[in-house]
């Protein structure tokens, strides 16, 4: 049974056509733009307008979500495209398996709808802020020890390419474009639908507590192995982390209580953590006594829910990061030497190290192409120097064959992103056909593709 039109935007609200030039800024600060025009389309024949439009005026054109890349990727001085009018679960079809949705709907209001159909993802990232076609062409993934990103759910996705013309792509149908536009980096054109494979709903048991950190090192490969989805949380200038298993229940459900959900997730996790944040970058010396503080502040606790309220958490202290994706075996030398440097590099780091997991996948840009991988993050709190700290810990993951988030700070570029990459001639390839005249470049893409 399909069900189409089920949420979002009638399409028919608000203005269609160009906005006068304005600015545009990320999430997190750091990036800004100012294109000569903006438009905000309802639909795949207006977006397909705007771009030929756009094309004749000798403009470039870039799409933008939420913002919640770090790097210039949506940058553009042409014609800004934005998300907010092209949303809405279009079509759940329970007999496929599958749902599909204008590409600016917010992963929040995609989870809600599925929920209330019984359905779900079988796994996404940690926010649910960020458009689908933003998460899903930056390469946004949780962790996993079968299940992939975000992107490797994709079954279907529509396409405007650089001449106004409409791709329909899926296995069967243009299999070089879809292999390729799954996690397109905005590069081959612009997103205005996709399909996903869901699963009906299912409940998670979360069990999150404290580890030493060479507790954790030594068990890492089995406690990847020995659950659905395992990350921890290093406290730089600690031997302290905090741990997450998620695995899959028959319930019955018993989520947070209220008081103390909101005290780990709100108190904790935001409010008293910005506060502590404000202090370090005040004061950098005062950072590793505040660490040592925070990192015991988190208990552990044990809870079960449905699998976005899971996976997913608020995030309201704003930062920038960096992220790697090493071969999962490289994972644990990796971190170790990451540990080694903040201790003897005088650094002071108030934001907890991430590290997740994920299944080898076959998407060309993928950063778990081909392999089992793990992912690498290191965070600063915005406002507070990250140069060095970033410039180390980037030294540390490219030694280890690292492969850089598309949307978090990195400083490679084609030459070493076409060794890291064996299909990366295939998506070059693809780009070359669909937008020869680069309609969809910008800086940042000549950087990590070429020209």
């Amino acid at each position: 049974m399909a069900v189409s039109a089920v949420g979002g935007s009638n399409g028919r609200s608000g203005r269609a056509g160009p906005r006068p030039a304005g600015q545009w800024r990320n999430w997190a600060g750091n990036v800004t733009a100012r294109p000569a025009r903006t438009v905000a389309p309802a639909t795949t024949e207006e977006l397909a307008a705007a771009v030929r439009a756009a094309a004749a005026d000798g403009l470039t054109v870039k799409a933008v979500g939420t913002g919640h890349s770090f790097t210039p990727a949506a940058v553009t001085d042409g014609l800004l495209i934005r998300p907010e009018r092209l949303t809405g679960v279009r079509k759940v079809d329970r007999a496929a398996g599958t749902v599909t949705v204008a590409a600016g709907t917010p992963l929040k209001l995609l989870n809600e709808t599925l929920a209330a159909h019984g359905l779900s993802l079988t796994n996404m990232g940690d926010i649910m802020e960020q458009t689908v076609s933003g998460a899903t062409s930056t390469g946004t993934h949780g962790t996993g020890r079968d299940s992939a990103s975000i992107a490797a759910q994709i079954t279907g996705l529509e396409l405007v390419t650089a001449d106004g013309s409409v791709l329909s792509c899926a296995a069967d149908r243009h299999p070089d474009v879809f292999a390729a536009a799954r996690l397109g980096l905005g590069a081959l054109g612009v997103l205005t639908e996709l399909t996903f494979a869901v699963e009906p709903e299912f409940l998670l048991t979360a069990r999150e507590e404290p580890m030493a950190f060479d507790e954790v090192t030594d068990r890492f490969a089995e406690l990847v192995a020995g659950n659905e989805h395992f990350e921890f949380y290093w406290f730089p200038h600690t031997g302290n982390c905090n741990t997450k298993r998620n695995n899959r229940s028959q319930g019955p459900a018993a989520p947070p209580g209220r008081v103390s959900g909101w005290v780990e997730d709100e108190l904790l996790s935001n409010g008293v953590f910005g506060a502590v944040c404000a202090v370090g970058r005040a004061v950098p010396a005062a950072i590793p006594g505040i660490a040592k503080i925070s990192s015991r502040a988190l208990s552990a606790r044990t809870y079960t829910d449905i699998p976005h309220r899971v996976f997913t958490s608020p995030r309201r202290v704003r930062f920038v990061e960096m992220e790697y994706a090493v071969e999962r075996a490289a994972a644990v030398e990796a971190l170790r030497e990451l540990k080694a440097m903040v201790e003897r590099s005088g650094l002071r780091v108030s934001f907890p190290v991430e590290v997740r997991t994920a299944p080898a996948d076959d998407i060309p840009l993928s950063t778990a192409a081909g392999r089992d991988t793990a992912y690498i993050a290191v965070h600063m709190y915005r406002g507070t120097p990250h140069e060095a700290y970033f410039a180390a810990t980037e030294r540390i993951m490219t030694a280890h064959g690292g492969r850089p988030h598309w949307g978090k700070l990195h400083t490679r570029d084609a030459g070493y992103l076409a060794a890291a990459y064996p299909r990366f001639a295939e998506f070059t390839a693809v780009r070359d056909r669909l937008d020869p005249e680069r309609r969809f470049a910008n800086g940042y893409l000549r950087r990590i593709l070429g020209d």
